[in-house]
């Protein structure tokens, strides 16, 4: 079985601390770019595994990474930390109950993320050092994958250069290799600039900036008939000029977050808006700004690592879920619709059972529906090949980015599930430092991929990381 028990052995002595680190992550979320104290966890327990430890990689204060071993491939990790607004939730509780305080919560369960991946990361160093093996793992804490795109800015500043291959997951309801399908994406801020004047007494010495953002939308609106069909545009006003409707707006900015089913698609269709955004400028005789905030890729797949993941996942085989795990699973999906239950199904590309808890792994041949998300894995994929994994940590039907997935986040099947997908991960790194025949055919399949378009990485070069966007700042 290649090692598999053995690896899997250095995964469960780990797992009770880990489970405690995800608890603590869960219990300090943080939003995209400010996870200080989430990053010193990380940092601190890179340092007690016996890593060596690379602060504010690529700039970025909050990102870390750490490599052990030496020698031999590079087998990237990639872990996550930060949480959601809006999404604070009593934990355990299958009714919602916000926490005292500023509303932010763990609603995409990234503190399970990030410890996961770690332990799967000292896991892979102790298994190189017991069997003197040479190889290289590291853990990378990347932060702000909820629109802040860290990923993207860390590819482009050259922190993945020497790896070869990258490995992550997701929390889900389901177990079993996480399908390439997203979206790349590139969030926009228009600022229109018009002329204030009263709005009774000399209206017509006015200069609308609220006008143009509004014409703007009408505009996209207009095109979302003549464009890809899994493309999406969303919008959000930052700023619609003030609180008194009788004075003239004289400024307006809104953030237009714009996805595509590929980079030449989305380079496409952002040109569209801006003409969209110039045209609205045109009609109100005021003059508009734009500022790129983040952008990502799309995900490539890798074949030959899918294969691998898979066979990993058919040794393990699901989660350890018990009655009580099933019970409270159970109460929390009493909380959903049957629209929701039968989408979590559907998007897994497998029949509906009345199960509350995943139950099985999920074929390598399933077809999902489309994601119409997006990751800053993607950027990481072009350059890397990459692989990630489901690992069902919550109640099949759970929304992504809800209470219900937030309150779940530090259950006994959310721990369970952690350290399975933890073993998943470990044991594929392990596959590929022993064959390096996997490695090789991992890189020509992401040639193949790349052949025809080579990766552009969607941020202007001159964007640097929005360490601001989430006190409402662009930079």
């Amino acid at each position: 079985m290649r090692n598999t028990e053995e690896i899997w052995r250095l995964v469960d002595e780990r797992g009770g601390d880990y489970a405690a680190f995800s608890d603590r992550i869960w219990g300090m979320p943080e939003l995209a770019y400010t996870e200080h104290r989430s990053c010193a966890e990380h940092t601190a327990m890179l340092a007690k595994e016996g890593f060596r430890v690379s602060e504010k990689v690529a700039g970025i204060p909050t990102a870390v990474m750490g490599e052990a071993g030496e020698g031999g491939p590079v087998i990237a990790i990639l872990g996550e930390y930060d949480a959601l607004p809006g999404l604070s939730q009593e934990p355990g509780v299958a009714e919602q109950r916000p926490l005292p305080g500023d509303g932010v919560g763990h609603g995409c369960g990234h503190n399970l993320l990030g410890a996961a991946s770690l332990l799967a990361a000292a896991a892979v160093k102790d298994w190189l050092a017991a069997n003197k093996v040479p190889g290289r793992v590291r853990y990378y804490g990347c932060p702000a994958e909820e629109g802040g795109a860290a990923k993207a800015f860390m590819v482009r500043d050259g922190a993945f250069a020497d790896a070869d291959i990258a490995i992550c997951w997701h929390p889900s309801a389901f177990s079993g290799v996480n399908q390439p399908l997203s979206l790349a994406n590139t969030r926009i801020d228009f600022s229109f600039h018009g002329r204030a004047s009263h709005a009774a007494a000399a209206p017509h010495l006015g200069r609308s900036a609220l006008d143009a953002a509004e014409l703007m939308s009408v505009g996209v609106n207009y095109m979302r008939e003549h464009m890809p069909s899994d493309a999406r545009v969303h919008s959000a006003y930052l700023d619609a000029g003030g609180v008194a409707p009788n004075v003239v707006q004289a400024t307006a900015r809104v953030r237009y977050l714009i996805r595509a089913g590929t980079l030449p698609e989305l380079k496409r269709l952002i040109a569209r808006v801006r003409k969209i955004a110039d045209g609205a400028a045109l009609m109100t005789e005021t003059r508009v700004e734009t500022r790129v905030i983040s952008g990502v890729a799309n995900l490539l797949g890798n074949a030959p690592l899918e294969r691998a993941m898979q066979d990993n996942l058919d040794r393990i085989g699901p989660p350890p879920f018990d009655a009580a795990d099933r019970a409270k699973a159970a109460e929390y999906q009493a909380t959903l619709t049957e629209e929701d239950i039968e989408a979590s199904w559907r998007r897994a590309g497998v029949p509906q059972r009345d199960v509350p808890l995943c139950d099985a792994v999920l074929p390598l041949e399933a077809t999902p529906a489309p994601m119409v998300g997006s990751t800053d894995v993607g950027d990481v994929s072009w350059v890397v090949p990459t692989v990630q994994a489901r690992g069902a940590t919550y109640a099949i039907g759970t929304p992504g980015h809800s209470w219900q997935l937030t309150g779940q986040g530090m259950l006994p099947a959310a721990h369970k599930g952690m350290v399975h997908v933890a073993k998943v991960m470990a044991g594929t790194a392990v596959d590929a430092i022993r064959d390096p025949d996997l490695i090789a055919r991992a890189k020509a399949d992401l040639a193949a991929r790349t052949a025809r378009t080579p990766y552009e990485s969607p941020i202007p070069p001159e964007v640097g990381p929005p360490l601001k966007m989430s006190s409402g700042g662009a930079a």
